[in-house]
C-alpha cells in the first residue's frame, strides 16, 4: 500500500501481522476505515434485455427487417473476426448470422490461427473448394470464377476477415493459413451503404455488405444480396433519426477537400493517404 494520510506504511508491519502505530491492528483499522462501505447496498446494473435473434436490445430490434427463415444457400460462410469487433455496439456480423442457416456462418474469433488450435478453419483453408475474400494484386474476380464453373457445380467455402481494414491486414499477412485458399476480390460497383461507419475509400464494404455480394454471385441469386442489406439500411436509418452522422469515407474527404485530421508524417502512411485518391480498383491496403 502507499502512505496515505491516516493509514501507516506497509514498512511498519510487525512479524505477527499487526502494525505497530498507537497498538492497533491492521485489521482493526480496515474495518474502522471500511466497516461503513460494507455495509451499503450493492446496486447492480441492469443490462437491457437482448433480442436472441439479431442480439440487438429488444426496444431497437432489427427482426422485422430480416428474413422469415433463414435464407437457404449451398455455400459456408467463416468470419474470422478480430476480438475488438466483439465489444462493437453496431456489429453487422449478428445480423448476417441471423439471416442465413445455423452452421452456414460461423464466426471464430481471434489474431492467430493453426492447425493445433483451429483444426476445422485449417481443414478448411485446404480444401480445395474454399475461396478468402481479401483484395489485392493475387486476387482473381470472383464472378469470373463463378461463370467459368458449371451451374452449381461446386459448395464453395467463403472466409471474410472482420475487423477494421488495418486489423484485416495484420490478420492477413500474419496467419499462413489465410495464404492457402485462393484469393478473391468483388468487381461490382457497389457504394456501402454502412453510412454510420467511416470506410477508407467509396468501393469498402462492411462485413455484412461482402458476404450479401458474395453470396448473391456464388449463389447466383441477386435476391440474396437485398435480403441481407435490409436490416443493415435499418440500423442506419435508425442511428441517423436517433443522432448519428453520415460518415463519409477518407477518400471522399480527402477529394473534397474535408479531411480536417492532421496528415501523417510516416512516408508509408502518406503513400497510402495517396492511393485513397488514385487508386479506384481495389479497397487500399
Amino acid at each position: 500500500m502507499d502512505n496515505v494520510p491516516g493509514f501507516c506504511s506497509s514498512d511498519t508491519f510487525e512479524e505477527n501481522g499487526e502494525e505497530s502505530c498507537g497498538g492497533s491492528s491492521v485489521e482493526d483499522g480496515f474495518v474502522d476505515a471500511f466497516g461503513d462501505l460494507a455495509a451499503l447496498p450493492v446496486e447492480v446494473g441492469e443490462r437491457r434485455p437482448t433480442c436472441l435473434r439479431c442480439r440487438r436490445p429488444q426496444k431497437v430490434c432489427l427482426c422485422p427487417f430480416l428474413p422469415p427463415h433463414p435464407l437457404e444457400v449451398s455455400t459456408c460462410l467463416y468470419v474470422v473476426q478480430h476480438p475488438a469487433e466483439e465489444s462493437r455496439v453496431l456489429r453487422t456480423v449478428p445480423l448476417l448470422a441471423a439471416c442465413l442457416p445455423t452452421g452456414k456462418c460461423k464466426v471464430i474469433v481471434g489474431r492467430r490461427f493453426n492447425e493445433e488450435k483451429n483444426p476445422e478453419l485449417a481443414a478448411v483453408c485446404r480444401d480445395s473448394r474454399t475461396l478468402i475474400l481479401y483484395p489485392g494484386p493475387k486476387s482473381q474476380n470472383l464472378e469470373e470464377i463463378v461463370q467459368n464453373q458449371e451451374d452449381g457445380s461446386v459448395k464453395h467455402n467463403v472466409i471474410i476477415i472482420d475487423g477494421t481494414w488495418s486489423q484485416a491486414k495484420n490478420m492477413f499477412l500474419k496467419n499462413s493459413l489465410f495464404h492457402l485458399p485462393k484469393q478473391v476480390q468483388l468487381n461490382r460497383t457497389l457504394s456501402s451503404q454502412y453510412v454510420i461507419r467511416t470506410q477508407p475509400s467509396n468501393i469498402c464494404l462492411s462485413t455484412l455488405e461482402c458476404a450479401a455480394v458474395a453470396l448473391s454471385i456464388l449463389e447466383r441469386n441477386d435476391d440474396i444480396q437485398e435480403v441481407l442489406l435490409r436490416p443493415l439500411k435499418a440500423l442506419c436509418s435508425f442511428q441517423l433519426e436517433h443522432g448519428a452522422q453520415v460518415h463519409h469515407s477518407k477518400e471522399h474527404l480527402l477529394k473534397n477537400g474535408m479531411y480536417d485530421k492532421p496528415m501523417p508524417k510516416n512516408k508509408r502512411k502518406i503513400k497510402r493517404m495517396e492511393k485513397l485518391v488514385t487508386d479506384h480498383a481495389v479497397c487500399p491496403r
